[in-house]
């Protein structure tokens, strides 16, 4: 009861698997009713109070500090249609010193006014940037990336589990803290991405306020509860590493940080799943041949995501970025398969359904020689999938013999792979208790009968002998216990 009322969220929505812009307010039109200024005359109360709600926050040059507008006084701003081309830029200013109002939305009956005066000025100046109406002046350009800062950058709210010092839960399980905020927080990042888009943004300019800094409070926010706010987060910074060349090596490199911190402290964090889609199209991008750089990021960041609990959560996007490295250079399947190996799940049966599905689509892009390299170690372990008592673990290890790339590959290696593997088929055929995998397990059989009827034979021979011999031990072994009770009962008898 307590975890709800601190986190006052609704259940998580669904989300898209692509980089298309977020949904905006384009097509919902602007309301034609005007603006507000503050009437800086009409102070009342404590300074920077602006009403019950507002919250003074700095815009301009030197952090000036302005207050909040107090209920009801404030006066009308023309809209940019209806003033002088000239006139707009200095318009534009002073919509921005309104943007930078913040209220209180944990009350939705207080500044009701306010906010929605906020609102329209906000969906205003992302129409004025979209429809090109002219570029903005570089001191305009600086002052809105402030309002921004001021608006997006801030102290995300405690987990429920460092809220309340409970246990911490799944994270698959916990609901989502979804921004009170949204309905302003939303159109600032809208202006954000308009700005970041526009064919009027000069980088030479723009770079000099997206700078490290920014990008780098950019990538805090992923750690955001919201879905909505990820969604586009994960857009604008894609975009920025796009346009922004010259960032581009900072914001691999923070990603990469980010990723560290995850797999070895924390294993919490709610945008891992949203780096991983900016990172796959980031390495879908990578020339040939392949930097040393992004092959240390990916054994010692990507391969080592698999090693938390919560990997599920953004597996996907995750086998994605692997599946392209091994495709853009066919040399690293064999790091990567001992990579999947080395984090391999002991006692997790969906995580291992995970990785099986991961390692058939590694597969595919692997050539004869890399498949060789690491044959031996993977197929012991495909074979204790075989045997494992979770029927989708087994019948999903089982379906690899349904790729006929992976198919190819194994008839290739059959006299290294079949002995390896035949003890596991036929303890599935003589005892494993679903059905659909004991008839997969004959026809996988019945293929390598067909591949090589010698081999096969042998293997057969082989397992017929080590089946012997273990029962021999077995028999011995029961005949030792056999004669050491006989033995202890006669000294009982005796010492009676």
């Amino acid at each position: 009861m307590l975890n709800k009322f601190m986190k006052r969220g609704n259940r998580k929505g669904s989300k898209s698997d692509d980089l298309a812009f977020p949904p905006s307010n384009r097509g919902s039109g602007v309301v034609a009713s005007s603006n507000v200024v503050v009437n800086h005359a009409s102070r009342v109360g404590v300074p920077g109070s602006g009403g019950p709600n507002a919250t003074p926050q700095g815009v301009g040059g030197g952090g000036m500090i302005v207050a909040a507008p107090p209920t009801g006084s404030v006066e009308s701003l023309p809209l940019f249609k209806d003033v002088p081309t000239g006139e707009r830029q200095n318009l534009f200013m002073r919509k921005l010193q309104i943007c930078s109002y913040q209220f209180d939305f944990s009350d939705t009956l207080k500044s009701v006014r306010e906010k929605e005066i906020k609102r329209q000025t906000l969906m205003e100046l992302i129409e004025f940037i979209q429809s090109g109406s002219g570029k903005i002046h570089e001191t305009v350009q600086e002052e809105m990336i402030k309002m921004v800062s001021i608006n997006i950058f801030r102290c995300l709210p405690p987990s429920s589990h460092e809220n309340t010092g409970v246990e911490a839960t799944d994270p698959e399980e916990e609901e989502p803290f979804l921004e009170p905020s949204w309905p302003h927080l939303q159109l600032v990042y809208e202006l954000l991405l308009r700005y970041v888009v526009s064919q009027d943004t000069d980088t030479k300019i723009a770079k000099r306020y997206i700078d490290h800094s920014f990008v780098l409070k950019l990538l805090d926010l992923f750690d955001s509860e919201d879905p909505r706010e990820r969604e586009y987060l994960k857009t604008i910074l894609h975009r920025i590493y796009g346009k922004f060349m010259v960032h581009r090596p900072f914001i691999r490199k923070a990603i990469n940080n980010i990723f560290y911190r995850f797999v070895y402290e924390t294993e919490r964090h709610s945008g891992v799943g949203e780096l991983l889609e900016i990172l796959g199209s980031i390495i879908n991008g990578f020339a040939l041949p392949m930097k040393e750089e992004h092959k240390l990021f990916l054994v010692r960041a990507l391969i080592p995501l698999h090693k938390p609990k919560p990997v599920g959560l953004y597996h996907q996007q995750l086998s994605y970025c692997i599946t392209q490295f091994v495709e853009k250079d066919y040399k690293l399947a064999d790091t990567v398969i001992r990579g999947l190996l080395k984090y391999w799940p002991v006692t997790n049966c969906q995580k291992e359904v995970l990785f099986l599905g991961e390692l058939e689509e590694v597969l595919e892009a692997t050539q004869a020689a890399e498949f060789q390299r690491c044959m031996v170690s993977l197929f012991k372990q495909i074979a204790r999938c075989l045997n494992s008592p979770h029927f989708q673990v087994a019948e999903r290890a089982l379906f690899l013999w349904n790729n006929e790339h992976i198919v190819s590959l194994i008839a290739q290696n059959r006299s290294v792979i079949l002995p390896i593997i035949f003890e596991a088929l036929e303890k599935n055929i003589q005892s494993h208790w679903n059905q659909a995998v004991h008839g997969l397990t004959v026809n996988v059989r019945k293929m390598f009968l067909e591949m090589d009827v010698e081999l096969f034979e042998e293997c057969q021979r082989q397992y017929e002998d080590k089946v012997s011999r273990a029962k021999e031990v077995e028999e011995q072994r029961q005949l030792t216990w056999k004669r050491l009770a006989e033995v202890a009962g006669e000294e009982d008898m005796v010492t009676t």
